[in-house]
């Protein structure tokens, strides 16, 4: 089976899977009849199967059961297995069953009926809480609902009516779009400068790495000090700066710090900025806003990177479609900072009262 071995032999080469470990496999999968499509005549030979231009359709197919053993055979290490193909047989067949027969989506059928059953529609319900802690939950929401019945605004139309929530939409998709220009074209901006797909893998790791403790420490930050308008407004700063300098970069080392404080800027402004809408809103329409920004708001994920996609075609480099997007994010901040000064701006009701 000449396909099946061409295509553990190009995973020795990346590193998915050991040195030697084809001929150790390739019986194995064969016994199994593991099987994959015949390139088709027409497509002609590459000198490297996973070419960045044209991938036959065989090693796609079968590609995702490669990263499936390479995540084992990594475990395994870590694990001390002495023999690691002891433990490849069962991963090997479910992987096959995932992937050929296109049941991907198993995983999450499963787990939606968990949460279905696990998740309850009020705090008071929840019986995975300890009773303090359900408590206080409780205590504390009612608190909420009763220090904004005032001024905040509770029907669903007048939460979808709201400029505020159209401005939370545009900051939330100059921020989309950033969020999936590193996740579609992060990689492909890495591996331009040579690096073959594993290490482009790993390298692609380090950035969101970073991101995750930055957006921690960044959150309680805001909660500490109650500020949510500058903790949007300076990772927006950052993560533009960060694709500014990403653009004219010639080296991996430039390009992965620049994509660093892209992560990390988009990463942290998130939780302050899903704080923003219930400031303003409650109840049913503090629901219909926040729908309604996430689903604005996510259009900035296919416009982000579709526009980097267009502009490369159109001029041969990611340069313009990451200033683009860095202009989104710039819009993002300077959104941002004009709702807060419009909200200090409103007097408050008791103002209005005294006069």
């Amino acid at each position: 089976m000449p396909e099946l071995k061409l295509i553990l032999d190009e995973a020795e080469r990346e590193g998915i899977i050991p040195p030697q470990a084809t001929e150790q496999l390739l019986p194995f999968l064969i016994a199994r009849g593991v099987t994959v499509d015949q390139p088709s005549p027409e497509m002609p030979r590459q000198s490297a199967p996973f070419s960045d231009t044209e991938t036959p359709r065989f090693v796609r197919g079968f590609h995702d059961v490669l990263i499936t053993i390479g995540i084992v055979v990594a475990l395994a290490g870590l694990w001390g297995i002495a023999s690691v193909y002891a433990v490849l047989p069962a991963i090997v067949v479910l992987a096959e069953v995932l992937v050929r027969r296109q049941r991907l989506a198993l995983p999450a059928v499963v787990l939606g009926f968990v949460v279905l059953g696990f998740l309850t529609d009020r705090p008071e319900q929840a019986k995975w809480l300890a009773d303090d802690e359900r408590d206080w939950l409780v205590r504390t929401m009612n608190a909420e609902t009763a220090g904004k019945a005032a001024t905040a605004a509770h029907s669903i139309w007048r939460g979808l009516a709201d400029p505020r929530v159209l401005a939370l939409s545009l900051v939330y998709f100059g921020t989309s779009a950033g969020l999936y220009t590193l996740g579609i074209w992060a990689p492909q901006i890495i591996k331009q400068f040579g690096s073959s797909s594993f290490v482009v893998g790993c390298l692609n790791a380090i950035p969101p790495t970073a991101a995750v403790v930055a957006m921690i420490l960044w959150s309680r930050h805001s909660d500490r000090t109650g500020e949510r308008t500058w903790h949007v407004v300076i990772p927006c700063l950052l993560a533009a700066f960060g694709l500014v300098l990403a653009a004219p970069s010639t080296g991996v080392a430039a390009v992965l710090a620049a994509l660093t404080l892209v992560n990390i800027g988009i990463s942290s402004c998130k939780p302050p900025l899903w704080s923003m809408p219930t400031m303003f809103l409650s109840g049913p329409a503090a629901a219909a806003g926040i729908a309604t920004i996430n689903s604005i708001g996510n259009l900035g994920g296919f416009a982000g990177p579709a526009m980097i996609g267009w502009i490369k075609d159109q001029t041969g480099s990611f340069a313009g479609g990451l200033y683009f997007v860095s202009g989104l994010l710039l819009m993002s901040a300077l959104l941002t900072f004009l709702l807060s000064r419009s909200q200090h701006a409103k007097p408050s009701p008791a103002s209005v009262q005294s006069h």
